[in-house]
């Protein structure tokens, strides 16, 4: 309880004062840009090394109970149309490949990050340690 007047400008000066961090659960390293602290040889810090190589499992939030996963990330050798193809056959689900300014982009209706990952790995596309999941 505050009852003075030294206690309440104490507590409007305190509250004032507060530096709250403004930390964002769902951005992208990339876009962090450089780091405040370490080298200054010009590297972009903010980046994790070898975030060019990996594969981005995401998954949206369209309407009420309703998501879609995409997978961003995987080789440009690669048949994406054929991987596509084998997602939709195989977690029963519906699925396109867009083209964005990066690549490719696989969508997949529901939350299938698991099984993205677990194919990903057991059909040798790509290592589990290069595939980042987002999301929830």
């Amino acid at each position: 309880p505050i009852n003075s007047r030294f206690q309440i400008n104490f507590y409007f000066c305190f509250m004032s004062n507060l530096q709250f961090n403004t930390f964002d659960a769902f951005e992208d390293a990339a876009d962090r840009g450089p780091a405040t602290a370490g080298p200054s040889d010009g590297e972009n810090l903010g980046a994790l090394p070898g975030s060019e190589d990996k594969v981005h499992v995401r998954v949206q939030q369209r309407n009420g109970r309703k998501c879609i996963t995409t997978v961003q990330g995987l080789a440009d050798d690669l048949d994406i149309k054929r991987i596509c193809k084998a997602f939709k056959k195989n977690f029963s689900c519906n699925g396109a490949v867009q083209k964005d300014e990066e690549g490719p982009v696989v969508q997949l209706s529901g939350d299938q990050r698991t099984n993205v990952r677990d194919f990903l790995v057991d059909q040798e596309i790509c290592l589990g340690d290069s595939i980042v999941l987002h999301g929830f």
